[in-house]
């Protein structure tokens, strides 16, 4: 078994043309008994308008490995908290307990680690005439997914990074 302490991991998945749902989740997962531990006993302490929730597939069905989700931005109104605490909530959970099912997660240690994910919400989302929940739901599901798969094979690897140092640009940095 691979070594536990500390995986971190990120994706983006974009949004159908018109929407604002694009999902960019960044994980950590680790051991309870290490620095994940901290960070994510840590996040119990609420700091306004980044509320920290589990992910719950369902009242009374948390995930495991328990799953900690904090917003990147200030949930300032209720419907943005409810798209934090409803579409975005259920398509982590989800997307933890499919890791666990296709083995990308070891279902034997579930119980001996926790993930931290840091989630996304387009402050756009909430005056969008057409929000497509369904398409929150999809983005987050799948970049959740993949963030975990690539936290947990250490990826993009240290090669692939040197690699592609001067051919592969971050989608903001038109200014270089």
């Amino acid at each position: 078994m691979p070594d536990l302490t500390f995986r971190a991991g990120e994706a983006t998945v974009f949004a159908a043309p018109g929407q604002a749902t694009d999902a960019m989740p960044e994980i950590l997962i680790g051991r309870v008994e290490g620095p994940v531990d901290h960070s994510f006993a840590n996040m119990m302490a609420q700091s306004k308008g980044h509320t920290a929730m589990f992910a719950i597939r369902a009242c009374n069905q948390m995930v495991r490995p328990a799953t900690m989700i904090v917003p990147k931005v200030t949930l300032k109104d209720m419907p943005t908290i409810e798209l934090f605490g409803g579409v975005v909530q259920s398509a982590t959970a989800d997307a933890v307990v499919d890791c666990l099912i296709e083995g990308i997660l070891p279902k034997e240690k579930a119980n001996e680690l926790c993930i931290i994910s840091l989630v996304w919400i387009d402050p756009r989302c909430v005056t969008a005439p057409n929000i497509d929940n369904k398409d929150m739901y999809r983005t987050n599901y799948e970049a959740t997914k993949l963030a975990i798969q690539r936290a947990m094979s250490n990826e993009p690897s240290v090669d692939t990074l040197v690699a592609n140092r001067h051919t592969i640009r971050h989608d903001m940095d038109d200014w270089i």
